[in-house]
């Protein structure tokens, strides 16, 4: 993760990206926070040390997860389970990215497996969800990697002749995502902290 004040107002979009998809989206989001770019830190998961310093004091934290092969990708695991036992956690805006979502019937919490199983299995209670299609690009796995995701692909009824590129993101929402993200900054802000987005245990 880069190197964040220790707190600030300024809320935090953290993200995990596999195949570049997901970094993408969170540069989306962070543009529209511009012209005002210091409004709001930006953030590649890595060091999960610096997870907790890097969330005090924020009106809002955001997380862009991808999906790979079944499961978010480890770093934003890691993140959760930080967040998680966190006190005094800010609010989550929580987005998944994965092919799945593809079909308009898999963009919610509720329809979307992969983002329903991610919310129970940390035991949240997100301010915000959002779930984005990904980028299928075949000619840019390795070869195992394209095989797997042929595979995935015909089971799932989507494209297998393993050299297509096509960029399934539903960008309007992205930016839909993004604009509710500046409304819960804004209330977050105004509000004193608290510890919602946290499910107590």
């Amino acid at each position: 993760m880069a190197d964040l004040d220790r707190s600030s107002d300024r809320p935090l979009l953290a993200f995990a990206s596999q195949d570049g998809q997901a970094a993408k989206i969170a540069a989306r989001i962070a543009a529209s926070f511009e012209p005002a770019a210091d409004r709001i830190d930006v953030a590649t998961l890595g060091d999960e040390g610096e997870v907790r310093v890097a969330c005090l004091g924020r009106p809002v934290v955001a997380l862009v997860a991808a999906v790979r092969y079944g499961r978010h990708l480890a770093p934003a695991e890691r993140f959760l389970d930080h967040y998680r036992r966190m006190e005094g956690a800010p609010p989550l805006a929580l987005a998944s990215v994965n092919l799945t979502a593809r079909k308009p019937n898999k963009r919610t919490l509720e329809t979307n497996p992969y983002l329903k199983k991610l919310v129970a299995r940390h035991r949240l209670s997100p301010a915000a969800t959002a779930v984005f299609a990904g980028r299928l690009d075949y000619p840019r796995y390795r070869w195992i990697d394209r095989q797997l995701i042929r595979f995935i692909m015909l089971v799932t009824g989507g494209p297998t002749d393993g050299v297509s590129t096509i960029d399934y993101t539903d960008w309007a929402s992205v930016d839909a995502f993004a604009a509710e993200l500046g409304e819960l900054a804004a209330r977050g802000r105004r509000e004193e902290p608290s510890v919602e987005g946290v499910a107590h245990q």
